[in-house]
């Protein structure tokens, strides 16, 4: 049931139209060349580009050619731009010295007299009086703003960032602060991130803005919920290439819900807004919920509904368009709709004066009747309420209220009937398919036929993210499983593990089953433009096709929840996580951690701030920050050899943020985490170094405890989780919570491990065989395996054979960079221009001549017509 709340939203900052086409197209926009390029101007470009690769960023031909047609002034203005959204990208931009400024060389081996030490001190240190530790004499003051009592000769300031009692940061003039230790320079071996990335020059200011019209179209054409970074950049689009007067570029039809509730509130959003928005509002609404949603998004919430904030007042104008629109409604389907969300469906019901407007909408009135149980006596509304009620199938309101006629498939699946069952689920498609392991346990092998005829006429009808949500769940039936694993709708990514009783499915069942959902998937990929060569990365058999993405983090890196990526080379991983408080957080004290499994995933030792090393120099934390003032914030950073925690007995790591003092990560006015992938030794270098960052992900759930990923660390690989955890009470520390981690990393990676989830490389897979007459898929060792459709192979029959050794050679030998449909892991393909491309890392694709699709893209594309 939705939960009628006030909420604390922490603002987050708004990128620039430009600043987002660099996201996401990797394009940057220049105004015409007016000036030859001279000495100067290629000494700057030069320095630019040498600031870029610091962060894993080229420059292409075009665009080092077009800056060097800038003026001095006008290069320097492009260059500060385009790195300061750069470093924002990274969290590069931002303060990064650790408490123990020489990490990891200098991180003491033993936390226990470390904290010894910190506890005597506060407990016995008095003023003026020799050093309870060393008894040095006059060497003992007060550090600012804790005032706790500090020996200066027992704690090195020059090594230390924070009070080194409390590790509370203390002011910057404080005298206990001295100049960091010489930190010796960055080694010869600092290879290029995988998540490299050539920016192309995108052309003109004018070129900015039909890019980012078609960008929105592109967001728009979405049939599932946007991640929180898509939304974010849905609404910058709109500010810049949307129009509240002229609506031709609004779609009829917005497929997502939620996506759509944005844009309506965004039109809304104008109070000056002319009878032609209100149309097109009214004209939008074609359910219940899209009513909810947008006043929900209106009054400033959220549009999935999960937790809204008191709704704003409607002017009167509004009220009539969306009353008009609840009055063309199926009353049974839209009371339906609306008990799910009871409270917000009453406050609406209010703030629209429903009653008052019986007459003129009474259709709506009876909806909002029947939700409040509302009393039917003698007087002109009642007679009004029953004269619009007569001959409404499913609508009584003879009696003393207003009944609707329930939906009784619940009651049919109750007793076990299922021709009913199916009867009325066809009717509704999409809950038919969700239901068919349920329907396929009822009806058991005699019935399954039944069930079976009703899945091939639902699977035409429903949405992708359905088909794969329901292909992946029953292909993995044919056996017991221990757990189920469940991502509710929810405002955070949680995961919820149960026991899973359900008998397994009839093997042949299973597969009947999975040909029809794979089958109607070909059918619907078949109905795209054809190509005629496709090629795909075997690789991308480890990404999971988008699913929940409307809590996925915001991430420098768009990695689908429960994907799993080999671990570039290097041994060192270095997790890192920054925050800053705000007014509302108070002082906040965020703790990153990394918890270490054996094989069967028994606990075997933590990295943290009880435990600053594991296995001595297997993992290494640099040191525990308990508050991060504005401006500067706190950094705290893990050092992980893969190689030594591998001799060590380690064979999964899970990454964890929590908040000790149980503050929300919502109520910070920032805070995010990622990892870096060293190739040098751990001492030389920058702490934060912007060029090695692979992954940087926000942390803006309301939750208290994350589990970005886990690292497998026999098998080289990371999977990303994006998950948060449940805790109570507060003082949040890992060793707490290793059970609970436990089962969790167990269970999930179990869950995508066993094909639970479609993968990306089936969706691409499927797009290819039933798209291109020829398909290469493209191997870790360089190898290429070719495939061609044969005369009489059908579009499943060919996809079945594509990646088993039934090759045809020719195919291998084709020139790759005449694909015009690409699903890699890397764009390291020259492509021609207007080829189908998508990449996890663009590399050197250009948007500007090739058309990046995102993973969601993949999938929407096979949505029914």
């Amino acid at each position: 049931m939705t939960t009628l709340q006030t909420t604390t939203v922490t603002v987050r900052p708004v990128r620039s139209p430009a600043a987002v086409m660099l996201a996401r197209r990797g394009a940057l926009y220049l105004t015409e060349a007016t000036a030859e390029a001279t000495e100067g101007t290629l000494a700057g470009v030069t320095l630019l580009e040498g600031d870029l690769l610091e962060r894993g960023y080229l420059l292409s031909a075009p665009l080092r050619h077009a800056l060097a047609g800038r003026s001095e002034q006008a290069l320097a203005a492009a260059g500060r731009a385009v790195l300061a959204d750069v470093d924002a990208l990274l969290g590069a931009d931002r303060d990064h010295t650790p408490l123990f400024r020489g990490f990891p060389a200098t991180t003491p081996a033993d936390t226990l007299a470390l904290w010894v030490d910190r506890v005597l001190t506060v407990l016995l240190q008095e003023p003026d009086q020799p050093c309870v530790l060393c008894g040095e004499q006059r060497s003992v003051h007060p550090v600012a703003p804790c005032a706790h009592l500090v020996c200066r000769s027992c704690f090195d300031g020059a090594e230390l960032s924070a009070c080194p009692v409390c590790h509370r940061r203390i002011d910057a003039g404080d005298p206990f602060l001295l100049p960091a230790a010489h930190r010796p320079p960055a080694g010869a071996r600092r290879a290029l991130p995988q998540r490299l990335r050539v920016l192309a020059h995108g052309g003109t200011p004018a070129d900015l803005a039909d890019h980012v019209g078609a960008e929105l179209a592109g967001l728009l054409a979405r049939t599932g919920a946007l991640s929180p970074s898509d939304t974010d950049d849905l609404h910058t689009l709109l500010d810049a290439a949307a129009s509240r007067t002229a609506l031709a570029w609004l779609p009829d039809r917005i497929p997502a819900r939620e996506t759509k509730a944005h844009v309506l509130a965004w039109l809304l959003r104008d109070k000056a807004a002319g009878p032609a928005v209100l149309a097109a509002v009214q004209a939008r609404l074609t359910t219940a919920t899209d009513v909810l949603r947008l006043l929900a998004v209106h009054s400033g919430g959220d549009a999935g509904l999960l937790t809204v904030p008191r709704l704003a007042p409607v002017p009167r104008p509004l009220r009539r368009a969306l009353l008009a629109a609840l009055d063309t409604l199926d009353i049974a389907q839209a009371a339906a709709e609306l008990r799910r969300h009871e409270d917000l469906a009453k406050h609406t019901g209010e703030l629209l004066h429903t009653f008052e407007h019986a007459r003129a909408y009474p259709r709506a009135a009876l909806l909002f009747a029947a939700l409040r149980s509302f009393r039917l006596t003698g007087d002109r509304l009642t007679r009004l309420l029953r004269e619009a009620a007569a001959g409404i199938p499913g609508l009584d309101a003879t009696g003393t209220t207003v009944r609707v006629t329930p939906w009784p498939v619940e009651t049919a699946l109750a007793d076990a009937d299922l021709p009913r069952a199916l009867a009325l689920l066809a009717a509704r498609p999409g809950e038919l398919v969700r239901r068919t392991d349920h329907l396929l346990r009822l009806a058991g092998p005699t019935d399954a036929a039944q069930v079976l005829d009703a899945l091939a006429l639902a699977a035409p009808r429903v949405a992708p993210a359905v088909l794969l949500s329901a292909l992946g769940a029953l292909r993995t039936r044919t056996t017991t499983h221990q757990a189920r694993v469940f991502f509710p709708k929810g405002p955070a990514a949680k995961a919820y593990l149960a026991d899973d009783t359900r008998p397994a499915l009839a093997a042949d069942v299973v597969e009947r089953a999975t040909a029809v959902l794979t089958g109607e998937a070909l059918r619907r990929a078949a109905e795209l433009p054809p190509v005629d060569l496709a090629v795909v990365d075997a690789e991308l058999h480890g990404i999971t096709a988008p699913f929940a993405e409307r809590t996925a983090s915001r991430a420098l890196v768009t990695l689908p929840r429960g994907s799993e990526l080999t671990l570039p080379d290097g041994r060192t991983l270095r997790l890192f996580l920054h925050w800053t408080e705000s007014d509302t957080s108070g002082r906040t004290d965020l703790d990153l951690a990394a918890a270490m499994f054996d094989a069967d995933w028994n606990h075997i030792g933590t990295c943290d701030f009880t435990h600053l090393r594991f296995a001595d120099e297997a993992a290494v934390h640099s040191g525990d920050l308990t508050s991060a003032p504005a401006p500067n914030g706190a950094s705290e950073f893990a050092d992980l050899d893969l190689d030594l925690l591998a001799a060590a007995g380690v064979r999964y790591v899970v990454a964890v943020v929590l908040s000790y003092n149980n503050v929300p990560f919502d109520r910070l006015a920032e805070a995010f985490a990622g990892v870096m992938v060293r190739d040098e030794p751990g001492t030389t270098g920058p702490v934060f170094d912007p060029r090695q960052v692979e992954q940087r992900f926000d942390l803006t759930s309301p939750a208290r405890a994350s589990i970005p990923m886990v690292l497998d660390v026999a098998g080289r690989t990371m999977r990303w989780l994006d998950v948060v955890q449940g805790v109570s009470g507060t003082h949040h520390a890992v060793h707490r919570h290793t059970d609970a981690l436990a089962a969790l990393g167990r269970h999930l990676t179990g869950h995508f491990a066993s094909g639970a989830r479609v993968g990306l490389g089936e969706v691409a897979l499927w797009h290819a065989a039933a798209r291109a007459r020829a398909v290469a898929v493209r191997h870790l060792d360089g190898t290429v395996s070719g495939y061609r459709r044969r005369a009489g192979e059908d579009v499943p029959a060919f996809a079945a054979r594509i990646g088993t050794p039934d090759t045809d050679r020719a195919v291998g030998a084709v020139d790759l960079t005449g694909a015009q449909l690409a699903f890699l892991l890397r764009g390291d393909l020259a492509l021609p221009t207007g080829a189908q491309v998508y990449a996890l890392h663009p590399a050197a694709l250009d948007a500007g001549a090739v058309r990046l699709l995102a993973a969601t893209e993949l999938v929407a594309a096979l949505a029914p017509e």
